[in-house]
């Protein structure tokens, strides 16, 4: 099964790609900001996988030992089963699963356990042995994986991480970002103007960045 193509959706509603890996408290936060988003500009959302394990492979060495073990003892077990789901039952599993996921990994805070990871499966409704796919080293559906993440991440550039969030710009190509990174999740109309700004900033021909340093960590208190 491949990733969906890049064309408009059935109802009519702007189309916007959004990938993530469920280990990221950054990627969740922002999900559950464009699923706000969701409720009040006419958008839908398309979820895909990308995988903060790949994405560091080359440089895996270089990085924090908190952060590199992170990457080797927890980053591929829930990718995987995502993963295996995705291939399995249809892209139209990504998101309850992802929420589900989600909600168990940062809001409950049980990290990214095999316990989690099961009874997210229970609660989307999928099948009990997908868990089987999170051990499994020479993994079934890796180049699925890999195909995804690449898609992902060739719109923005190496440089950056999850969440990549992907929409048609005003010559119908997509114009592709990373972010935004936010906490906590914006709500109500403060969700709609970040949004708004966010899909200004990126139409602009020859923009790439705005920035400034994270001096709090998430905050999943609302939600």
């Amino acid at each position: 099964m491949s990733e969906t193509a890049p064309t408009a959706p059935a109802t009519g509603k702007t189309p916007v790609d959004f990938w993530f890996d469920p280990l990221c408290p950054w990627a969740w936060m922002t999900s559950r900001w464009v699923l706000e988003v969701e409720k009040m500009r006419d958008i839908e959302i398309r979820w895909h996988i990308m995988s903060l394990a790949v994405l560091n492979e080359p440089r895996l060495d270089e990085l924090p030992e908190e952060y590199r073990e992170l990457l080797t003892t927890q980053a591929w077990a829930p990718i995987r089963v995502v993963t295996a789901a995705w291939q399995k039952h249809g892209q139209d599993v990504l998101g309850p699963l992802y929420t589900a996921l989600g909600t168990r990994f940062h809001n409950r805070g049980e990290g990214a356990t095999r316990e989690a990871i099961a009874g997210a499966l229970e609660e989307a409704g999928l099948p009990a042995d997908l868990i089987e796919y999170a051990d499994q080293e020479d993994f079934e559906f890796d180049a699925e994986l890999r195909a995804s993440h690449k898609e992902g991440i060739d719109k923005v550039g190496q440089d950056v991480g999850t969440p990549v969030i992907a929409l048609p710009g005003p010559d119908g190509e997509q114009v592709a970002f990373f972010g935004p990174v936010v906490t906590p999740a914006p709500q109500g109309e403060h969700a709609a103007r970040l949004w708004d700004g966010a899909v200004a900033v990126a139409s602009v021909p020859g923009f790439y960045e705005i920035k400034r340093s994270r001096t709090v960590g998430p905050d999943f208190s609302n939600l």
